[in-house]
Order: structure tokens, then C-alpha cells, then sequence
């Protein structure tokens, strides 16, 4: 009974998300970026409700979906950990702080970490090039970083 009232409720977000749209025009691409501002993911019920919505297939609506590789298919962990791997944080050693971040939240590439309270994204510039090499927890950045701010950091989002 609460899986259906779940996903009664996942539904009934779904719905307003597409159907509140500030748009004139209401397209399969518009409805599933309006599903991931609201949900941070797209999940299958959405591509069923923006394919009644749009009045198009289901297999069009993933054909819009997979081709974007920002929208992403199962939900976020809690914080989202982003590391810059860009050319100054790569030169100022990001790479050992991304392997200790690996090793640290035991996750292993992009993903979330096992009990879903992280997911770590790769990114090619977070935009901070004088701080780096940087970090950033849910958008709020973190630079100059070594092995002992990135213990800090880590511990911060285990806990």
C-alpha cells in the first residue's frame, strides 16, 4: 500500500512539474527539464506521464532523454560531491585528490556511493581555476585543496 501511495505521490509530482511549466510551448525536451529541476532525476514514471502529456510514444520521449547525458535516470545521493579535473586542477594535482575521494567514499568513477548519501560527479571546470585544484559540496566550492582537506571534506558529507 505505501509503495503505491509512493508512487501515487512520484506521479502526482511528475504531473505538476509538466503541467506548471512557465512556457508557451510545452515540448517532450522542456517537460523532462522541468522533471529533473523537480525531482534531480527522470524516473521511468516520468517518461510515462510526459508521453501521455506530449501525446507521443514513450520510445520518443527516451530518444529526447538519452540523448542528453545531463539528465540522469536514478535518483541523487544527498550531496552531491562535484571534482574538477580540469587543466589547472589537473596540473595542481586533482587527480591524487580524486583517487582519494574514490578510495575515501568507496565509489569508484562517477556514482553514488553506497549508502546513497553522496554522488560523486566528474567535472571538466568548476569555474575557480585560481583555487584549484577544487572541489565543490552541492555547488558551495572548496579550493587549494590537498590530502587533508579532502579527509575534511569527505568525513563532512559521511556524516
Amino acid at each position: 500500500m505505501s509503495e503505491k501511495h509512493n508512487s501515487e505521490k512520484l506521479r502526482n509530482i511528475i504531473k505538476d512539474s509538466i503541467s506548471n511549466q512557465k512556457r508557451k510551448t510545452v515540448t517532450v525536451l522542456s517537460s523532462l527539464l522541468a522533471v529533473q529541476d523537480s525531482l534531480h532525476y527522470i524516473p521511468d514514471e516520468a517518461i510515462e506521464e510526459i508521453s501521455k502529456h506530449c501525446k507521443v510514444t514513450i520510445n520518443d520521449v527516451w530518444s529526447v532523454a538519452s540523448f542528453y547525458t545531463n539528465f540522469r535516470f536514478t535518483p541523487p545521493g544527498d550531496k552531491t560531491l562535484d571534482v574538477c579535473w580540469g587543466p589547472s586542477c589537473h596540473i595542481n594535482g586533482a587527480q591524487k585528490l580524486i583517487n582519494q575521494a574514490h578510495d575515501e567514499l568507496d565509489i569508484k568513477g562517477e556514482g553514488e556511493s553506497e549508502d546513497k548519501k553522496v554522488t560523486l560527479r566528474y567535472s571538466t571546470c568548476l569555474g575557480a581555476c585560481a583555487q584549484s585544484p577544487v572541489f565543490a559540496i552541492d555547488h558551495k566550492m572548496f579550493g587549494k585543496l590537498d590530502e587533508t582537506k579532502v579527509t575534511k571534506i569527505i568525513n563532512t558529507l559521511k556524516n
